[in-house]
C-alpha cells in the first residue's frame, strides 16, 4: 500500500536525542497481521522516556513511540478483525521497541488488539489510555480482595498524574472515601473535584522513616510512586488492608521489613497492564466503558485531559519530563 502519513520520530544524533514530525510510507512500517488508522493516542511517562533514548524502555533509533492507540482497521490478515472495525492498543511492546501510537498508522500483530467496546469511542478510549486501564486494574485488584467503602478511607499516591487521578475518579464514584497525596497542593481544588475527600502533602508519607509500622490509616492504597512513599504506606495500613502498587515514579527500591505483613496482616498487590491475557483487557475496557462509564460523556475528558496534535507532542513530552503536567495528554492524531 502506497500510502504516505506523518509520525513523530525520535532521532539520536551524537548522543542527544530529537523528537519530530516527519513523512513516512506504510512500506517503512514493521509486520504485522492487522494496518490500523489511527484516530487518537495519549501520552505515559514511557513515551517521555523512549523520547530521550532510555534504552530500558527503546534500544534502537530512529524510532516513534507511542504506548497507546486507538483508530480504525484499513487492512487485516486475520479472521478476527475486519476492514473498518474499531480497536483499542495499549501495552506489550507497543511504542517501546515497536513503531508505536503517535503516528496516522501502525501494523501490529492481532493478538495485542482489543476490540472497541460497544458505546465507546476512540477519543473516550485515549482519554484514558494506559494510566486509565492501570488505574481500572488497581481498582480491581483491591476489590477481589475484598476492600470494601464501609472499611475506611483508601490512599491514592501521585494523585495529579493520570493514573493517581482516575483512580481518585473512580474509586470515589464506587462510594469510596478517597484521600489524595501530591506535591501539587495547588491542585487540590482539581483533585476534589475529581472525587477526593482530602488532600495530604506527599511530602508527610514520602520522606525516610526507620519505623517498623506507622500509625493506621488507611484501609488500602494505590501507590503510583514507590520507593519511601511505598514502604511508609505499607506500614500505615489498617489491619488486613492492601496495597495496589503500580508505579516507581520516585524510586524503583523498597525499604521495609515483614512486621506490617505478619502483624497487621497487609497483603502488597503488584499491578502490571502491559503483558496481561489479551481477554483480561477485553474485560476490563468493558467495565471501562459500561459499569464503571461513570458521569456525563466527555465529563471526565474536560477535568483530566489536554489535547494536543502530533506538533505538540514533543512539548508535552518535555512537561511530563519536568513533572509539570497534571492529569493527561490526549494526542488528536
Amino acid at each position: 500500500m502506497g500510502i504516505e502519513f506523518k509520525a513523530l520520530v525520535v532521532t539520536e544524533e551524537s548522543g542527544e536525542f530529537h523528537s519530530h514530525v516527519e513523512d513516512r510510507q506504510v512500506s517503512d512500517l514493521p509486520e504485522g497481521d492487522v494496518l490500523v488508522r489511527v484516530s487518537h493516542s495519549s501520552l505515559n511517562y514511557k513515551d517521555a522516556l523512549s523520547s530521550i533514548g532510555n534504552k530500558g524502555v527503546t534500544r534502537s533509533y530512529p524510532h516513534t513511540p507511542g504506548i497507546d492507540a486507538s483508530g480504525v482497521v484499513e487492512a487485516s490478515d486475520s479472521p478476527n478483525f475486519n476492514v473498518g472495525d474499531e480497536v483499542i492498543l495499549t501495552g506489550y511492546d507497543l511504542g517501546m521497541n515497536t513503531w508505536g501510537g503517535l503516528s496516522e498508522y501502525i501494523r501490529v500483530p492481532a493478538n495485542w488488539i482489543v476490540p472497541m467496546p460497544e458505546g465507546f469511542s476512540s477519543r473516550e478510549a485515549m482519554s484514558l489510555g494506559t494510566a486509565g486501564f492501570t488505574a481500572a486494574m488497581c481498582v480491581d485488584t483491591l476489590l477481589q480482595v475484598g476492600i470494601a467503602p464501609s472499611q475506611g478511607p483508601v490512599l491514592v499516591t501521585g494523585a495529579t498524574g493520570g493514573v493517581g487521578a482516575i483512580s481518585v475518579w473512580l474509586l470515589s464514584n464506587l462510594g469510596f472515601e478517597v484521600t489524595a497525596s501530591t506535591g501539587k497542593l495547588d491542585a487540590t481544588p482539581w483533585l476534589t473535584k475529581l472525587g477526593a475527600s482530602s488532600v495530604v502533602n506527599r511530602n508527610s508519607i514520602g520522606e525516610e522513616n526507620k519505623r517498623p509500622l506507622l500509625k493506621s490509616e488507611w484501609a488500602a492504597a494505590i501507590d503510583t510512586v514507590g520507593g519511601d512513599t511505598l514502604s511508609n504506606v505499607i506500614k500505615s495500613i489498617q489491619y488486613g488492608g492492601s496495597v495496589a502498587c503500580c508505579g516507581m515514579a520516585a524510586s524503583a527500591n523498597l525499604n521495609t521489613s515483614v512486621l506490617p505483613f505478619i502483624l497487621r496482616g497487609v497483603n502488597l498487590l503488584g499491578v502490571d497492564s502491559v503483558e496481561l491475557p489479551l481477554e483480561v483487557k477485553v474485560d476490563i475496557w468493558r467495565m471501562l466503558a459500561g459499569e464503571w462509564d461513570f458521569g456525563e460523556k466527555g465529563q471526565l475528558e474536560e477535568m483530566l485531559c489536554e489535547s494536543v496534535s502530533l506538533y505538540g507532542v514533543a512539548d508535552a513530552l518535555e512537561s511530563i519530563l519536568e513533572g509539570k503536567h497534571r492529569g493527561r495528554y490526549l494526542v488528536a492524531v
